[in-house]
């Protein structure tokens, strides 16, 4: 049974997409814990993180990492937090998180709710820095 990660890379959900490539994407968390809280996950549908081979690990992090860059861009911040959980949904990925201090890396903060525009808007202006 596909994971809803796995619907969202075809198209099947919709997602707000910052960045893509052939083997990975990027898109907006939808319970964020800041503005331009992002996800990366491999197109391939694995459960473990580190159940990734170990060339497919190093390059989700070099994807992860020109993400991380535009989300710096777009939305300037002292550092983009990274995090790997994968409780919740059986499907490796890595949060990205734009950080003014730790405190924004706490899971249990509360969630933010934005609008449709608004997550488009943030979509948007992180994909217009991806290179």
């Amino acid at each position: 049974m596909a994971t809803i990660f796995s619907k969202i890379v075809s198209g099947e959900i919709p997602s707000y997409k910052c960045a893509e490539n052939d083997k990975f994407y990027a898109f907006l968390d939808i319970n964020p814990l800041v503005k331009g809280h992002t996800l990366v996950i491999p197109k391939k549908e694995v459960d473990y993180f580190f159940d990734l081979e170990d060339e497919e690990l190093a390059e989700m992090q070099i994807f992860a990492k020109r993400v991380a860059a535009a989300i710096k861009a777009a939305f300037p911040c002292v550092k983009v937090g990274q995090a790997v959980l994968g409780l919740e949904v059986p499907h490796a990925h890595i949060h990205l998180i734009p950080m003014q201090n730790e405190r924004d890396m706490l899971f249990n903060n509360p969630k933010l709710t934005f609008t449709k525009e608004e997550f488009q808007e943030t979509a948007r202006a992180i994909a217009a820095h991806f290179e």
